[in-house]
């Protein structure tokens, strides 16, 4: 039997300034998972980390512990590797004043 994998694209040419997050995306099925962020334009302000979250019931949120640097660069890219993380995922990120980055967000996940 072939494993199960999908991709799932969260966020698609997002501005991503203050409190940011991508849609959030119901995994319980996978056993692995790996966020990919691309920064589509240059990034203005300070690069802030993205954080993964997880949630029960995909409206109450936590942080699931894992942190990256959002990409620095036009083109740019980042990532985050899962493995323990229950049903809901989404990625979250804080810019400061000013600061904002156009995204794709994909998720990849793997049975």
């Amino acid at each position: 039997m072939l494993p199960e994998s999908i991709t799932a694209i969260v966020a698609r040419n997002e501005r991503w300034s203050g409190e940011a997050a991508s849609e959030p995306y119901e995994a319980g099925w996978a056993r692995e998972a790996i966020f990919f962020v691309r920064a589509l334009k240059e990034p203005s302000g300070p690069v802030p980390m993205a954080r993964v979250e997880i949630s029960p019931d995909g409206m109450r949120w936590l942080p699931e512990g894992t942190e990256f640097r959002m990409p620095n660069r036009r083109d740019g890219m980042s990532m985050a590797r899962l493995t323990h993380f229950g049903n809901w995922l989404r990625v979250t990120a804080r810019f400061e004043d000013g600061g904002e980055c156009f995204v794709l967000v994909t998720l990849h996940l793997k049975a």
